[in-house]
């Protein structure tokens, strides 16, 4: 599960923030160093890029510890959710000489578009409908590509600005917004990696049904074990962990507040996640979209059984690794 500190621990810190962001750092700096190792990295890219990194995971740790979102709701949110976007981009591009003040204020204004919605906009069905929008359309519209420009060959940096607006909107809703967290955490209970992996089990069948008569996938050699382990990780604690709190923990959760039947509730979902997904790969992908949204109706019902998106999280990092280290 999830931290939840029962006090704030000695220090500006909750006690487990701080084991968990030590304990992060040293993974993540051994990951970074096994992988600049590997890609022969030079130093004046790979340490900027990692510092760039080490320090998003200060922010990204901070949804999953109520203690910390509730000192988070008395200070200064905006400016924090700006510094979230500013602060790894200068670590990252200042040291090797490609800062850029075009992609900075560009990364302001994604800031301040974010940070102050609810603060300038009240709460309603329109402007909660809006902020969705508004997220759709700049994930789809590959901004961070533009902002965060590879300045080595093989090194895909734009990440790192996902993973800024991934936290910023997480954070706005959960502080601003103060929407429920439906169970947001790293770590999935014994119950949740059982209900996630049996509903991957039944996902199988019913997507290989389709996929293969459409012609939608076909198998490869499969990945080495090393990668398809990363990609799994990756959307375990960052992709998946986003896409179901988004459409599983805050859109079903509306929609049923709003009178939707859970079921309707969940179809609903279903098809708009499917829906996000005509872009991907070159629109429109019908295929993967129909997909989606099988995908999201077996995450749900995992988030439902569950009564926590960690079910679904798992759900959806299975099957999306099974798909990259088997098919194309």
């Amino acid at each position: 599960m999830g931290p939840d500190p029962k006090s704030p621990g000695s220090g500006s810190f909750p006690a487990d923030f701080r084991a968990a962001l030590v304990a992060g750092w040293i993974l993540l700096a051994t990951a970074g160093l096994l992988y600049a190792h590997f890609k022969q990295l030079p130093a004046w890219v790979a340490i900027p890029v990692l510092g760039a990194f080490l320090l998003e995971y200060l922010f990204y740790l901070l949804p999953a510890f109520p203690d910390l979102r509730r000192r988070l709701a008395a200070a200064p949110f905006p400016a924090l959710v700006v510094l979230s976007f500013v602060l790894p981009y200068f670590i990252c591009y200042g040291p090797m000489g490609h800062l850029s003040f075009a992609n900075l204020v560009k990364l302001v204004a994604v800031g301040l578009a974010v940070g102050l919605w609810y603060v300038v906009l009240p709460a309603s069905f329109f402007t909660d409908f809006a902020f969705l929008v508004l997220l759709a359309a700049v994930l789809l519209s590959r901004l961070f590509d533009s902002i965060y420009p590879a300045v080595y060959p093989g090194l895909p940096i734009a990440i790192l600005g996902r993973i800024s607006f991934f936290l910023a909107a997480i954070l706005v809703l959960l502080i601003q917004r103060r929407v429920g967290d439906a169970g947001y955490g790293f770590i999935p209970n014994l119950r949740e990696w059982r209900i996630g992996a049996l509903h991957y089990l039944a996902f199988l069948p019913a997507a290989a049904c389709v996929a293969f008569p459409l012609k939608a996938v076909h198998l490869v050699t499969p990945a080495p074990l090393w990668k398809t382990i990363g990609i799994f990780l990756g959307f375990l604690w960052v992709v998946a962990l986003f896409e179901e709190f988004l459409f599983r923990g805050v859109l079903l959760g509306w929609i049923e507040e709003r009178g939707g039947r859970r079921t309707a509730a969940l179809l609903i979902t279903s098809m708009l996640f499917g829906f996000v997904h005509l872009w991907f790969r070159g629109f429109p992908n019908w295929r993967g979209a129909l997909l989606a949204a099988m995908l999201g109706w077996f995450c749900g019902h995992a988030r439902i059984q569950a009564g926590s998106i960690r079910a679904g999280v798992v759900t959806h990092a299975l099957v999306v690794a099974t798909w990259r280290g088997f098919f194309a």
